[in-house]
């Protein structure tokens, strides 16, 4: 399965691996699910999770900044004109949009077009897996 994965679902990861994002950060290690990204995903998970206010251990982060580049799916996504307050978003969108991602997993639905493909990593875990 393929996903696109917000940024905010890797930070809140990295902040506490035991919760619902570190299972979806499990899934991608694991090589369950692959991250679909590009350069302007790439560049903002680079800059959040190296940021001094969140103080993550730059060997993991760079551990885990290689294990995308290396078995995620690089995607050159086409732009589509759909409007974004934060034009940050924008990348996520395009990039789902033109790759074959199941699923945009986002902490933020209220960020994107109202789509039934676009999903809290919760219900990412409710419609893929037990609980």
């Amino acid at each position: 399965m393929k996903i696109v994965l917000d940024t905010n679902i890797i930070v809140s990861a990295f902040i506490n691996p035991k919760g619902v994002p570190g299972e979806i950060i499990s899934l991608v290690l694991s090589k369950k699910i692959t991250i679909c990204y590009d350069n302007r995903m790439f560049s903002e998970y680079t800059e959040v999770l190296k940021k001094s206010k969140f103080n993550f251990d730059n060997i993991l982060v760079d551990a885990f900044l290689d294990f995308i580049k290396n078995n995620g799916e690089y995607i050159i996504a086409e732009p589509n004109g759909v409007k974004f307050d934060d034009e940050d978003d924008k990348a996520f969108y395009e990039v789902y949009k033109s790759s074959d991602a199941n699923y945009i997993i986002t902490g933020n639905k209220k960020h994107f077009p109202r789509e039934n493909d676009i999903i809290t990593p919760r219900e990412y875990i409710e419609l893929n897996y037990e609980l």
